[in-house]
């Protein structure tokens, strides 16, 4: 199995090269030559099989099933619940829950298993890595619970001052691990993902600290998360299944579509978004327009330089490389580039969007605490919100919400919506009592590459 670059002017890379470069050298996203096919998930597999077949078929011979299977077990097993991701009925809808790892959000599916490889990759190779990744909230916890402490591993977690929930925060700033290193970045998610991008492009800084990442653009972060599409089908086990995504850097829901390329059983794929509605425009008019970072009670998802994105018009433009270079080129220097009618077209036969607005989010974790006693998070409410108007517009069969994140990351919201304060499912004295140590930080990559240097 060989990776290519998005932009087509980096060499082609295994699946190691893939996983601790995590960005092209030419500043594209890795994709594979090829989908693997065939892969199912059988009703006696277990989340962690499923896990382990999809990373060997991504791993090639960097990662045989032999390897692969105790990795995942381990990783898994720091869940708390037995099937790590089920599938239940919320009221008239289904929802897929992903946030019962250790920091109560789906990041943690991708971060507790890359984690894993990070440490085999390194112990083999005898080398040592500085990771670096900006998060939008729930990124930053998982990386940090998933690397903290780990051998041969430095971590330096970017967030954007204030935009975050403290529930989030505190995952990331209270382990009092010496090897992780938090940023308060003044700015948006989306600059500390320009500097992030911006550290790997500076080759002799990437090359002198060794430098890798887990944000989404981590080829290995999109190949686990296929793993719940895969058992979700299998537990509606009535297709085409549909997925609605609460989606702000394309990741997760771009694991959809490389799920469905595969041969999963599903049909639309959902893309829901809160008031930075770049995507839904972009997927409605063809345009990809930068307005400005609005922040919401959904601040996972206050993005609007969707990183994936880019994965998504190199597929749906029959892999044209110097396109996807051109759109991203144009992206940077204007803030703003137009799809090509038949790029659109394409994208348009897998992806549907809708926007839900701060009002309509709120309204809707009224209604579900209501209607069910069962609180959702923003992220969940928007996802649900979207399923419900595909469902109004016309589209039939199962519709499967993706609820990423547990409504104690965001008490703040859900207890302002539904006058409920959603509680922790662990002693809240293990997070809120321990000191938070992070630096803030101005939005600039020489300040961040010279706090990776002190560290």
């Amino acid at each position: 199995m060989h990776y290519l670059s998005t932009r087509g002017q980096a060499p082609r890379a295994d699946f190691d090269d893939v996983l601790t470069q995590a960005l092209a050298a030419d500043g594209g996203l890795f994709v594979p030559e090829h989908y693997p096919s065939g892969l199912t998930a059988a009703p006696e597999m277990s989340f962690a099989d499923v896990a382990a077949r999809v990373l060997a078929a991504f791993g090639g011979d960097a990662f045989p099933l032999a390897e692969a299977q105790p990795l995942a077990e381990q990783a898994f097993g720091t869940f708390r619940h037995e099937a790590a991701a089920p599938v239940i009925q919320l009221g008239d809808d289904r929802v897929l829950e992903l946030f019962h790892g250790p920091t109560l959000a789906f990041k943690d599916v991708a971060m507790q298993l890359l984690a894993r490889l990070f440490e085999r990759s390194l112990a083999r190779s005898g080398r040592t890595m500085q990771v670096v990744v900006a998060t939008s909230g729930d990124t930053g916890g998982a990386a940090v619970a998933s690397l903290a402490n780990r051998a041969g591993i430095k971590l330096c977690v970017l967030h954007p001052h204030e935009r975050i929930s403290e529930v989030q925060r505190r995952f990331m700033t209270t382990t009092g691990a010496e090897n992780v290193l938090n940023l308060a970045v003044d700015g948006t998610f989306d600059d500390c993902q320009t500097i992030v991008k911006a550290l790997f492009a500076d080759r002799p800084f990437a090359e002198s600290v060794s430098l890798g990442g887990v944000n989404s653009i981590n080829w290995a972060r999109i190949a686990s998360q296929v793993t719940y599409y895969l058992t979700a089908c299998r537990d509606v086990g009535e297709g085409p299944v549909h997925f609605s995504v609460p989606t702000g850097n394309f990741g997760d829901v771009f694991a959809g579509w490389v799920a469905k390329k595969m041969g999963a059983p599903i049909g639309q794929l959902i893309v829901a978004v809160n008031e930075n509605d770049i995507l839904d425009r972009a997927l409605r008019t063809g345009v990809y327009d930068k307005r400005g970072v609005t922040q919401t009670s959904s601040p996972s998802m206050d993005i609007e330089i969707a990183s994936n994105f880019e994965r998504a018009i190199f597929e749906a433009s029959g892999r044209d490389s110097a396109l996807t270079a051109s759109l991203m080129a144009e992206l940077k220097a204007e803030g703003t580039f137009t799809l090509p009618e038949n790029v659109l077209t394409e994208l348009r036969k897998d992806f549907l969007s809708y926007r839900a607005s701060q009002a309509e989010v709120a309204a809707l974790l009224k209604t579900v605490a209501k209607d069910t006693g069962i609180l959702i998070d923003p992220h969940t409410a928007i996802g649900i919100h979207a399923a419900r108007r595909g469902r109004e517009e016309g589209l039939e069969g199962p519709i499967v919400t993706l609820a990423t994140a547990h409504a104690a990351k965001f008490p703040d919201a859900v207890e302002e919506a539904t006058g409920q304060r959603p509680a922790l499912p662990f002693p809240e004295g293990d997070l809120y009592a321990a000191e938070e140590i992070f630096q803030r930080m101005p939005a600039t990559t020489a300040a961040v590459q010279a706090a990776i240097k002190g560290c």
